[in-house]
């Protein structure tokens, strides 16, 4: 079943695609089937600069469970950061 659960984010980054480095405008963080992953359902992140044409995107798909953990370790490592640094 597709749940179309979608979230947008404005993104300042860069990523790095086939043909190199470019600046990150947009992020899509989806809940749907995978493409390639071999799962049933996966969650979906595209980075993305819609500017620069479909080249431009960078695509991962992680079980539920490979989300969360990356979710905690991305706000754990960033709590530990000094706040006068972020």
């Amino acid at each position: 079943m597709c749940t179309y659960i979608t979230a947008k984010v404005d993104t300042e980054g860069s990523g790095k695609g086939a043909e190199g480095w470019f600046p990150l405008t947009q992020t899509t963080v989806y809940f749907d089937h995978p493409v390639h992953a071999a799962a049933e359902h996966t969650l979906n992140i595209d980075f993305r600069n819609p500017g620069r044409g479909a080249g431009a995107r960078v695509a991962v798909e992680l079980t539920a469970e490979t989300a969360r953990a990356l979710a905690k370790a991305i706000m754990e490592t960033l709590d530990a950061v000094p706040q006068d640094l972020t």
